[in-house]
């Protein structure tokens, strides 16, 4: 494949960061937008701007300048979409926005659940205001670009924090409690289902989409190859470790009553990576036996 003119709205954080290291070694001409406050991958050229300012953003852009492909990983409110279709319905010939699969309503989801699933969240949640942001695309004026939105699950790999169900969910301290024997605390005891997705399956993932006129208009699930219960994904990490993990269960509708937040966790989060692969995308693949395991090894070399 030809390089190609990339624009990353991020750049420096978890997502964006793998998309930006991964595109750079692709050999594609990589451009982000970053606030400046974390180291920047090697290879791109920078620019430095806030999002929430919404003059910053068109300010730092290069004038005349239409990318080949444009991704939001920072899009968490219904003026960043607007704001994409605004500067790239003429100014890119690709987009993705990158969502989240919290955008379900947990209480009517299917098994598994189809991307066009007519039961969203439409309170202010992080959920919710994803869809918002997702209307803006499928309901804006984006002319000729090609958009494609990716609804991710879990994502872990490095340097992300451990954890992928509350109470232990992004838990900087799991490793210490882990080693010094303390249960791990799961809401419904860690049997809800679902399919980790590793970050650098997700960032190529997304390049996939690149010259692919059949990711036009497209929404789709992006998960993991394994369905497991969320309390396998503790036992990985346990086993990596090489120590012995117990469980404590926390009752779900106490934790739902005490913590609304955390009802989008509550759930079995189950997608068919079919779509993806009948539209020529680069199915996610890495085993979460591995994946997991290379991620808990980079966190305890941080230590």
């Amino acid at each position: 494949m030809a390089a190609k003119r990339i624009l990353i709205i991020g750049g420096s954080g978890h997502v964006s960061g793998a998309l930006a290291r991964q595109a750079v070694a692709a050999g594609h001409e990589v451009t982000i937008v970053t606030r400046g406050q974390r180291a920047i991958p090697p290879g791109v050229t920078a620019l430095i701007a806030d999002r929430q300012d919404r003059a910053a953003l068109p300010r730092v852009l290069p004038g005349g300048v239409v990318w080949d492909l444009v991704v939001d990983c920072i899009g968490y409110e219904p003026k960043d979409a607007q704001q994409d279709v605004a500067l790239f319905a003429d100014g890119a010939r690709q987009l993705v926005f990158i969502s989240t699969d919290f955008v379900f309503d947990p209480a009517r989801r299917r098994f598994p659940q189809p991307f066009d699933n007519p039961h969203f969240l439409t309170d202010d949640s992080y959920g919710a205001r994803k869809r918002r942001c997702e209307l803006e695309f499928i309901q804006g004026d984006t002319r000729d670009l090609q958009w494609t939105i990716f609804r991710p699950c879990h994502i872990y790999g490095a340097p992300s924090q451990l954890g992928c169900l509350p109470a232990a969910a992004r838990d900087p301290q799991l490793l210490n409690k882990l080693r010094a024997g303390e249960p791990v605390r799961l809401v419904g005891g860690g049997h809800f289902l679902q399919q980790p997705i590793l970050v650098t399956d997700l960032a190529g993932l997304v390049l996939s989409v690149i010259g692919n006129p059949l990711s036009h208009k497209k929404i789709y699930g992006a998960a993991g190859p394994d369905i497991v219960a969320s309390r396998e994904y503790y036992e990985i990490i346990a086993k990596t470790l090489g120590v012995p993990v117990r469980f404590e269960e926390l009752p779900v509708a106490a934790a739902v009553q005490e913590h609304p937040e955390w009802r989008s966790f509550l759930c079995h989060r189950l997608y068919d990576l079919a779509p993806l692969r009948l539209d020529g995308l680069k199915v996610p693949n890495t085993p979460l036996a591995e994946g997991l395991a290379a991620h808990t090894e980079w966190r305890l070399r941080q230590e």
